[in-house]
């Protein structure tokens, strides 16, 4: 993964401002962002160093140069995580298995009665979910996958009020599940569908924005009740942490 490494580093430098890094400015920058010999002074390493890691050459760094990259770019929390596991994160074996949710899981949704609920593998496939989320979610059904629906289902625009909110969020969480397993089938796969059918996917993953699942709210148009703002949770199988339940309720009508 020294690839990702690497253009992930590039791109968090390129964001950063150096006025944000307490830099004094120098007049006009020919490209965005800190330059390598600033960033590799703020991390108390060699601009050589951090040459070859942006450069995805065969090195690695270590714990402590990995914090003080994190420290210089003023990464967050999960932004520090998905770094160190670009940095030093294997594929495991039998990745590439089918997945299944275990019947006690895959029962769960339909118990939740008109609460919208549904359960998703690693990379967001429904491995099981209750008639309300079908109602409401109109278009994705057991076997779909949640961020397929969102990139190349029209019926997604219509549901989600705030749609480009929502999609960035969803494709920022899934960058963050290809940084925990790097090289997975499925993760590889599903990028390079969703590169090739989605525009926004092409602009946007490019730019490494990560983020983690987390509770909140929606704007959605319900079918029957017109827009709605609902709640969320998510959580995740025990003994199972990349599967994930996630639960629905209405806020307001």
């Amino acid at each position: 993964m020294s690839t990702e490494l690497g253009a992930f580093l590039r791109s968090r430098r390129e964001r950063l401002a150096p006025a944000d890094a307490g830099l004094p400015a120098t007049g006009r920058r020919r490209t965005p962002g800190l330059r390598r010999e600033e960033l590799a002074l703020l991390a108390g390493i060699s601009a050589t160093w951090l040459t070859y890691l942006e450069q995805g050459r065969d090195v690695r760094p270590s714990g402590q140069v990995l914090d003080a990259l994190a420290r210089a770019l003023r990464l967050t929390g999960a932004e520090q995580e998905h770094l160190h596991r670009l940095a030093g994160g294997r594929a495991t074996s039998g990745e590439s298995a089918a997945e299944e949710a275990a019947p006690e899981v895959a029962g769960v949704p339909a118990l939740l009665g008109d609460n919208p609920a549904y359960v998703t593998g690693i990379c967001y496939d429904v491995l099981a979910l209750n008639a309300a989320a079908e109602e409401l979610f109109r278009g994705i059904g057991l076997g779909g996958n949640v961020v397929g629906w969102l990139f190349t289902d029209a019926a997604a625009r219509e549901v989600l009020v705030d749609w480009e909110r929502e999609a960035r969020g969803v494709l920022a969480r899934l960058r963050a599940i290809a940084g925990r397993h790097p090289g997975h089938p499925r993760v590889t796969r599903l990028v390079a569908e969703l590169t090739e059918a989605s525009p926004e996917v092409r602009a946007w993953w490019p730019q490494y924005d990560v983020q983690f699942s987390h509770a909140g709210h929606k704007r959605l148009r319900h079918p029957r009740l017109g827009p709605v703002t609902v709640a969320h949770a998510a959580f995740h199988v025990a003994e199972r942490p990349e599967q994930t339940l996630v639960v629905y309720h209405l806020v307001t009508p």
